[in-house]
């Protein structure tokens, strides 16, 4: 799937699920770009082993993320491809959560993603062309105790992808949304060793996924080959959901 002369805004992109993404479109060619906000040294490390442009940018930055538009817009004349992979956790109980715990997640998680969606659509737009995909999570379709924060802010992700579909299908903008299971990164290496043990019995592999697996599902669903798929959410969770209750 080359990605010649495509440009790609990849959000959180220095670790993780994102960094596999960066790597996977500049491995396609594509010129990309991957936002951070706090770990210089991660994105340093990515920016020299691919060549991808890092950009300090807080997903809560109305006005950062507008002038980093504008200023891709302006060096290449265009945005081919936005993936919102940005995002957090803050784990608690719902009785216990305070509202600055909740609202941390959700205008992260799920606000950021309006910020940067809303930032590249007017030129997309323009060019009568593009592809966002947003990265959700299982935790969005299935109930995950502790994590009524992040779940809200990754249903709501998946909501926000069929809605934003129905809005700039006519225009040639194809929206759609990936939605891992767990997969092996910083975020699943601290839990504890028996709900890592209690969800491996839950998934049909009997694996947690790799962050490559899920790159592939975005570069599928950012080129020519999905042409024809639009406001769907692709499940990449190793048959997880599949045994849900």
């Amino acid at each position: 799937m080359p990605f010649n002369d495509k440009v790609v805004i990849v959000t959180g992109g220095s670790r993780g699920i994102g960094k596999a993404i960066v790597e996977a479109f500049v491995q396609s060619k594509a010129k990309v770009y991957f936002t951070y906000n706090k770990n210089d040294e991660a994105a340093k490390a990515l920016k020299d082993s691919t060549g991808a442009i890092p950009v300090k940018c807080s997903q809560t930055d109305n006005e950062g993320i507008e002038k980093t538009v504008d200023a891709i817009c302006q060096d290449n004349k265009k945005i081919d491809i936005l993936v919102n992979n940005a995002g957090i956790t803050s784990d608690q109980f719902l009785m216990m959560m305070p509202f600055e715990q909740w609202e941390k997640v959700i205008n992260v998680n799920l606000n950021g993603a309006y910020r940067w969606a809303k930032a590249v659509s007017r030129t997309m737009m323009t060019a009568q062309q593009g592809a966002i995909i947003n990265v959700s999570s299982i935790a969005g379709l299935v109930g995950t105790p502790g994590q009524t924060n992040y779940a809200a802010s990754k249903g709501g992700l998946l909501a926000f992808t069929r809605s934003l579909a129905a809005e700039l299908g006519a225009k040639g903008i194809r929206v759609n949304a990936v939605v891992p299971g767990f997969i092996d990164t910083d975020m699943t290496a601290v839990m504890p060793r028996q709900i890592k043990r209690q969800n491996l019995e839950r998934i049909l592999l009997k694996r947690f996924g790799t962050p490559q697996e899920v790159a592939q599902i975005v570069l599928f669903l950012s080129s020519g080959k999905a042409s024809y798929i639009v406001g769907q959410a692709i499940v990449v969770d190793g048959g997880l959901s599949s045994t849900a209750i």
